[in-house]
């Protein structure tokens, strides 16, 4: 995936080379996404220290005499475990390899979007990509909403669809179905979709408690957010009282 910046006139370009997803890095669980980014002659004495420079054949170091530059970005430049396994990807695949599997995750998503379009409304009507969104926002008359939606897809089986983003679609229920998914697998995601949309409609409850198979069911997602707990304790990892002898 590349997000590419043009900033007005001033004659530079900035270009982000992600792992997401051309180069197998999901979002969430199987992320997060990395990758360089890369920057026209102009913008590169700015770029931070330190920089790495090929000194030799297989030979190069860490340049930090660079004046111009903006400085240190925190403490780490990615994720190299994601890097490393985008580049085991694009190896293994080869340059054919890699336009096979981006045409069948375009064909997997604009498959989903057709079996799926008419549940939801659909904010954008053009080629299907890699990803396709939808909005919940019907959903909303039986007092249910993408989050709903999203927690009851895990009692099917199915990891669920990013929520609420863009944030400039109501009730956004954004999907990618990636290159490795069946056709079996597309039509039993489909159809999970499409019993929960009618649930929707005749037990909307069952939604709103979702999920209900899950050793977690449903968290305070806000609480979560302002009070983050970042470490999981079990009972054996609690110090063991010493008596005295």
């Amino acid at each position: 995936m590349l997000g590419h910046s043009r900033p007005g006139d001033m004659g530079f370009d900035l270009v982000h080379l992600n792992t997401h997803k051309t180069f197998s890095t999901p979002h969430g669980g199987g992320g997060p996404g990395a990758g360089p980014v890369v920057v026209r002659d102009i913008l590169e004495p700015y770029l931070p220290t330190p920089v790495l420079t090929k000194t030799g054949v297989h030979q190069y170091t860490l340049d930090y005499d660079r004046p111009k530059s903006i400085g240190k970005v925190r403490s780490f430049y990615g994720n190299f475990g994601v890097l490393v396994r985008a580049y085991a990807y694009i190896r293994a695949l080869g340059a054919d390899g890699l336009r096979e599997v981006s045409d069948a995750a375009v064909l997997n998503a604009t498959y989903v979007a057709a079996g799926v379009r008419d549940l939801f409304d659909v904010p954008y009507e053009r080629p299907v990509m890699h990803e396709f969104v939808v909005s919940a926002e019907p959903l909303r008359q039986y007092g249910v909403r993408a989050l709903d939606v999203a927690k009851r897809l895990l009692d099917y089986g199915v990891h669920p669809p990013t929520t609420y983003f863009p944030l400039i679609v109501k009730e956004a229920l954004m999907m990618e179905p990636t290159e490795t998914e069946s056709k079996d697998d597309l039509d039993a995601f489909v159809a999970a979709l499409r019993a929960v949309v009618e649930e929707a409609r005749t037990d909307p409850e069952l939604l709103r408690t979702a999920p209900h198979t899950m050793p977690v069911k449903r968290l305070d997602e806000v609480l979560a957010a302002r009070h983050p707990v970042l470490r999981q304790r079990f009972s054996e990892d609690e110090p063991t009282a010493v008596r005295p002898t």
